[in-house]
């Protein structure tokens, strides 16, 4: 039995339809579409390793290897890629005077307790998670977590905003104006146009075309054993409650995008983010998410086809293989990037409010507008506070603020009457 029915005739995609988890185009578009997604992911994922020190070759093969055993665990059902998690950019650097092998024991163990969190999902249901993150709560996350990053985009596409612009620009041509093919890849054609343009103009990074040059056809990733120390643990803790709220949040919009009530797999889901990242631990890879760039590709392509997803994962697995294709790739300029990140970013962010609308959540309810509005306002702005060792970021604090406070006030305001 075919893990893929063929959507239609395979090769166009008719205004107003989609394709869903369990459908597939033929191999050359969902080709495709898995290209999209892979350039989707990949500047947020190789910039974890960048700044944590990770080797970037181990990262992306944990990446991929970490996808496929994300399909198959939540049975081909759940459209999502698992990049590099910025939660755990903190705690890693906190952790770095400890050594890379301590970081790595402390990714393996978060993901273990990930994998329990899950496990006790499943066992006890789904109104364990929802009984903590409401719809108010889930908006909230997916908002201050991707407009978190925004600046970070924004930055990169200031710094070459011409090409920005035309990579914005481009795809918002293609995805309004366009039909059929042309505005489901959209994002890949900005990228793309984008990247020719600076070419042209001669504004690609000497440095990386070195790097291009140089670089060998075939290599294997640098992996690397993890040594279990508590203190490094320690220091993932907090990431670990932000993994979950996360994956909680991305899953709810990811059920938001397809339209389609994915409640029931969430124990599947943080199961398979947990053994992800363990495995990642144990082999030197970032810690593994969700992502809500490619929930972005989803919410303007419509194309929801888990095998795009395979076909990402196989082309991170490549990438983690081929220098010199990772050499090509790390070209794209820094505007170019930033700019199509953006917008994703701010199609995600608008996935959130869609779920406040969606679940009739009640903002003039003076405990969700105030909450909620802090907790954004805390994400977003990056209010970062030293714990100990480690600086504490605005996903933290913005996450803990709206997942605890929630519910907690409004046990509060219940005992009052």
């Amino acid at each position: 039995m075919s893990l893929w029915t063929v959507h239609g005739d395979g090769r166009r995609v008719a205004d107003g339809e989609v394709v869903r988890s369990d459908e597939r185009l033929s191999w050359p578009m969902t080709i495709a579409f898995g290209g999209q997604h892979l350039i989707a992911m990949f500047g947020a994922t190789v910039l974890v390793p960048a700044l944590t020190g990770f080797p970037i070759s181990a990262t992306l093969l944990f990446s991929g290897v970490g996808t496929l055993l994300f399909i198959a665990l939540t049975r081909n059902r759940v459209p999502a890629y698992l990049g590099s998690s910025f939660a755990f950019v903190a705690p890693l650097v906190a952790a770095k005077s400890q050594g890379v092998p301590a970081e790595l024991g402390g990714v393996l163990i978060a993901g273990v307790l990930v994998f329990v969190v899950g496990v006790a999902v499943k066992a006890l249901g789904i109104r364990l998670v929802d009984s903590v993150m409401p719809p108010v709560v889930t908006g909230t996350v997916i908002v201050l977590i991707t407009l978190n990053q925004a600046p970070t985009a924004a930055s990169a596409a200031g710094r070459q905003v011409l090409f920005a612009a035309l990579t914005v620009t481009v795809a918002a041509l293609c995805a309004i104006l366009s039909k059929g093919l042309l505005a489901r890849l959209s994002v890949l054609i900005g990228v793309l146009v984008g990247w020719l343009a600076a070419a042209a103009a001669g504004r690609l990074d000497p440095g990386a075309l070195t790097a291009l040059h140089n670089a060998s056809w075939l290599g294997l990733p640098t992996l690397q054993h993890p040594e279990l120390r508590t203190g490094a643990f320690v220091l993932m803790l907090p990431a670990v409650f932000v993994l979950v709220a996360q994956n909680v949040a991305h899953m709810k919009a990811i059920g938001a995008v397809t339209g389609r009530d994915l409640a029931g797999h969430t124990g599947d889901v943080l199961i398979a983010t947990g053994l992800a990242t363990a495995l990642a631990g144990a082999g030197g890879g970032s810690a593994s998410s969700t992502y809500a760039e490619n929930i972005g590709v989803m919410a303007a392509t419509r194309v929801y086809s888990t095998a795009a997803y395979l076909v990402a994962a196989l082309g991170a697995i490549a990438l983690s293989l081929c220098p010199k294709v990772t050499a090509l790739v790390a070209t794209i300029p820094p505007g170019v990037i930033g700019g199509a990140t953006l917008m994703l970013y701010g199609l995600v962010a608008l996935v959130g409010v869609r779920i406040w609308l969606d679940n009739k959540v009640d903002l003039t309810d003076p405990l969700n507008l105030l909450v909620a509005g802090a907790a954004i306002a805390v994400g977003i702005g990056n209010v970062t506070v030293d714990v100990g060792p480690m600086q504490v970021g605005g996903i933290v604090w913005g996450s803990v603020l709206i997942v605890i406070g929630h519910p907690v006030l409004r046990r509060l305001r219940a005992l009052r009457g």
